[in-house]
């Protein structure tokens, strides 16, 4: 019941923060689409489609919070669905890496026809907006996000910051075209705002590419190796204390669940009771740490090595 009741509050304040980035970032991605029009500017349309794709994810993202909240509830998925959130963070990567490419691409071709010139006055407006909306978001939501162990909130802050400092690269171009009007260097002045897109493309693109690369390993069940170093440190030592003869163990991480199964081989002619049976998995669990409704671990005593 414990458990319960700490996972249906966390999954309450993962909603509660995911619901307010997500009104957020819509409004940012209004004001993009609308100001990257009416300035004709790419890299602000960028910027807005950035946020729009963002906010599609994030509802998503909501919804996997409060799947995660059910544990075991589900007949068809026993395990609860903590495998969902790298998959929902593998497919905003994906999406994020085909659009921050295209940008690149479609900001390149820019500069090779010379760059263009949009309305600097009304884009640097929207920078200047955005960027108190991003950053004001991004340090509130970091606070909040404090008190959590998700993957998914922590995911999100991450996006604010990086859509913070993303404006704030448009901000200081923008200006940078205003203040080269009417100088010797006013012919530069078209190829700023395509030079800007590409910039921050490039900026960008192996921030996906990492989250993708982490999401993708967990939905292979790669086993991260400091962990399985940890558990595989806390075992040799078990053993060695306690006088048995081998142990196996086997460890994945998916979202914030980790799953840890540990076979130890005991002399056949060596009996325990139940009791010490059990006050040895309690040793065993304190020695790895980081005990909490996230952790399945399952511990296995047996005398048959072919069993391990």
């Amino acid at each position: 019941m414990r458990i319960e009741s700490v996972m249906q509050l966390r999954s309450e304040l993962e909603a509660r923060l995911l619901r307010l980035s997500v009104v957020a970032t819509l409004v940012i991605a209004g004001l993009g689409v609308l100001a990257g029009l009416w300035a004709r500017s790419p890299a602000v349309l960028f910027d807005g489609f950035f946020a729009l794709i963002d906010a599609a994810i994030t509802l998503l993202t909501l919804k996997v919070a409060r799947l995660v909240a059910i544990r075991g509830d589900d007949r068809r998925f026993q395990f609860g669905f903590w495998h969902l959130e790298p998959l929902v963070i593998a497919l905003k990567a994906s999406m994020l890496i085909v659009l921050v490419a295209y940008a690149f691409l479609s900001a390149v071709n820019g500069l090779l026809k010379g760059g263009y010139q949009p309305q600097f006055g009304v884009a640097l407006g929207y920078a200047v907006l955005v960027t108190l909306i991003s950053f004001g978001t991004w340090w509130w939501m970091r606070r909040q996000a404090d008190r959590l162990d998700s993957g998914l909130v922590r995911l999100d802050v991450k996006a604010w910051l990086l859509s913070a400092l993303m404006t704030s690269a448009l901000l200081i171009a923008f200006a940078a075209a205003l203040m080269l009007r009417g100088t010797a260097a006013e012919d530069w002045i078209r190829l700023i705002d395509p030079a800007a897109l590409a910039l921050i493309a490039l900026v960008l693109l192996p921030l996906p590419l990492r989250e993708a690369r982490e999401s993708f390993g967990e939905i292979l069940m790669i086993s991260p190796p400091d962990d399985d170093a940890r558990v595989r440190a806390a075992m040799s030592d078990f053993i060695r204390r306690h006088g048995f003869l081998d142990y196996r163990s086997y460890l994945s991480k998916t979202g914030r669940a980790c799953f840890i199964e540990i076979s130890v081989l005991v002399p056949p002619d060596l009996c325990l009771p139940v009791t010490g049976i059990d006050a040895m998995r309690t040793e065993i669990g304190a020695a790895l740490g980081d005990a909490g409704p996230d952790r399945w671990l399952t511990i296995v005593f047996t005398a048959d090595p072919t069993q391990l």
